[in-house]
């Protein structure tokens, strides 16, 4: 039969070594460092959603000095005080809405930066995947392409496969 139908014992197993060399290369050196990498990033936006979180904060506490400094000034007068009402009132429902607003930007923003994070990262492990994949297979090649026997039978194989197709 047709070694290229069949394959034989001894290619299965120097394939499911070559898996498993793989394999081990791959969760020795380089899943820790990915992970790790991945960790930082996680560390750096959850900092980031901690920061928008205190600035939410700072605004409320804002918005709560706003309202002592209503209710001093009530004590002075009846005029002075419908005159502060409507100016707090306005100043009160502007801040709030640019509260909001800017609220709003940052969750957004750290939610942008979250996503492009996660892509980047896995931009990151399929790059040092496949560079790590390349470094084999051309290390494997150089080491069963050392002698002139195994380039000629190279040859002849890739001739003889050319030839089928």
């Amino acid at each position: 039969m047709n070694p290229l139908v069949t394959p034989e014992l001894g290619l299965i197993f120097w394939q499911a070594v070559t898996f498993l060399i793989v394999f081990f290369l791959l969760a020795r050196f380089a899943w820790k460092p990915i992970m790790a990498s991945l960790k930082e990033r996680e560390s750096s936006i959850e900092d980031a959603l901690s920061q928008a979180e205190k600035a939410r904060q700072d605004m409320e506490n804002l918005n709560a000095q706003n309202r002592e400094m209503e209710a001093k000034s009530r004590e002075e007068g009846q005029k002075i005080i419908q005159e502060a009402r409507e100016a707090a009132e306005t100043l009160r429902n502007r801040q709030k809405e640019e509260t909001e607003k800017e609220v709003n930007k940052m969750l957004e923003d750290a939610r942008k930066l979250i996503e492009s994070e996660k892509q980047a990262a896995v931009s990151a492990i399929k790059n040092q995947v496949g560079l790590l994949s390349i470094e084999i297979a051309e290390k494997l090649i150089r080491k069963n392409l050392d002698s002139d026997a195994s380039q000629k039978e190279l040859v002849n194989q890739l001739i003889d496969e050319v030839k089928l197709n």
